[in-house]
């Protein structure tokens, strides 16, 4: 099936380089791409004998790298009915490991906007390989995207990069501690697996204690922490869209109390940059700390985040020790600059409002239609959430809509790709009335 896509809906008129009419249809005349297994890429005849959740159980200690695609957290339950492995990914489509395509509302956790292998991203990172990703030296496109962040993010005066969005806000977040001298941090959100904000098994209590979450969108109980943590405190440190957006009031107090304090304001945009706005909610918002953490769509699915921040809070960088050995390799830079490119020649993130939009209703057409209760949808067009009142009607309305074809992320986001075009949004909506009609239907044959 062909990879079409919505660049066309956004396109710049004032391009700096070439018109945005003209770069959108070099990329969809020119490099469509079909969305078909390579026969290297089929398994053997007996593909279907293959437990590949047993298999990865026997040699991965939760089964899975990344504890979001464990069985349990894209289900609900380890023995759900649904695929766990792919082997190709293109535009919004998957191929599990038995050779089964289904549209993928999840684009990787929102690692992707633009689509799986989108052509322009996948041409940069072959080439940046065939010229060596690594060397003893710093790439040079760490300075020209450093460069170009530095003219999208309001607050990024300097800019450091890492690979995944756990170290970049714990990179922010140890930055804040040695600007400021001090160890409590209060936060809200996800922040990854780290230790500074975790209260997993494993975490010493001495490092749990430095932490203090507040509920989202609370201005008392964030108060209440900053003014316990009073002269102590480091940083207050905010994921800015919780499943909405948060009340004015909320984070301009946030803002006021680390003023107030000498605190450092921190964003978590590894989720909202390059999808709300280029330069993430403080972007849209108007709103800028004084350091934030980006990932995920920076890159289109390329291992890739940075903390950014004003240049007095980040120059601290030089008193504490952030490294990483392949934070500057070029492959993933290369994708960087092709998804800053994108986001020169067209309106993407206008597009993705516009998409997510059109999904969700999609899915709540199919919701009515159907007949179904217990669902509902919220959350923001970009990134939005089937939210179920049972966890057990959840999991098999999953199971259902993989075996029609469309995978849905249970609990969290889903997300829209400039790959989600027309057709693949009506097939969406196909995909998840006869999963809603099947539930039903099963609901109401138990109960005879």
């Amino acid at each position: 099936m062909p990879f079409r896509r919505f660049f066309d809906r956004g396109a710049k008129q004032d391009a700096p380089d070439q018109p945005a009419e003209q770069a959108v249809e070099q990329v969809t005349e020119t490099d469509e791409v079909e969305v078909e297994v390579d026969i290297d890429d089929v398994p053997p005849e007996d593909a279907d004998h293959v437990d590949w959740g047993k298999r990865a159980l026997a040699v991965l200690p939760t089964g899975a790298s990344t504890g979001s695609k464990r069985p349990a957290a894209l289900y609900g339950a380890d023995d759900a009915i649904g695929p766990t492995h792919f082997l190709q990914s293109v535009g919004c489509r998957v191929i599990d490991a038995d050779g089964n395509e289904y549209i993928d509302c999840t684009m990787a956790l929102g690692a992707v906007s633009l689509g799986y292998a989108e052509p322009n991203v996948t041409r940069a990172v072959i080439d940046a390989a065939a010229h060596g990703n690594v060397a003893g030296l710093s790439s040079v496109r760490e300075v020209e995207i450093a460069e170009r962040l530095h003219g999208i993010i309001p607050c990024a005066e300097k800019v450091q990069f890492l690979k995944s969005g756990a170290e970049a806000i714990t990179a922010a977040v140890r930055i804040a501690r040695t600007y400021t001298g001090r160890d409590i941090v209060v936060g809200c959100g996800y922040f990854g697996w780290l230790d500074w904000n975790s209260d997993a098994a494993g975490v010493p209590d001495v490092t749990r204690a430095l932490y203090r979450a507040v509920t989202f969108d609370d201005i008392p109980a964030l108060e209440r922490a900053a003014t316990d943590a009073g002269h102590q405190l480091a940083a207050i440190v905010i994921e800015p869209v919780i499943e909405r957006l948060p009340s004015a009031e909320w984070i301009a107090r946030a803002r006021a109390l680390c003023d107030a304090l000498g605190a450092v304001l921190i964003f978590d945009e590894i989720k909202t940059g390059f999808r709300l706005r280029p330069g993430g909610y403080q972007a849209y918002a108007d709103m800028t700390p004084d350091l934030a953490a980006f990932g995920k769509a920076m890159a289109n699915g390329y291992p890739l985040s940075a903390v950014v921040g004003k240049r007095d809070v980040m120059d601290a960088a030089r008193r504490t020790w952030i490294s990483s050995t392949l934070a500057s390799e070029s492959t993933a830079l290369a994708a960087a600059s092709a998804v800053l490119d994108w986001h020169e020649q067209a309106e993407i993130c206008e597009s993705l409002w516009t998409i997510g939009a059109d999904m969700r209703k999609a899915v709540e057409a199919a919701i009515a239609a159907s007949g179904t209760s217990g669902v509902a949808i919220t959350g923001i067009d970009p990134m939005w959430l089937m939210r179920w009142t049972d966890p057990a009607r959840e999991r098999r309305f999953l199971e259902l809509a993989a075996a029609n074809g469309v995978l849905f992320k249970r609990g969290a986001y889903n997300y829209a790709a400039m790959a989600h075009d027309d057709e693949t949004i009506q097939a969406i909506e196909s995909a998840a009335s006869a999963a809603l009609v099947e539930l039903v239907e099963e609901e109401g044959r138990e109960r005879a």
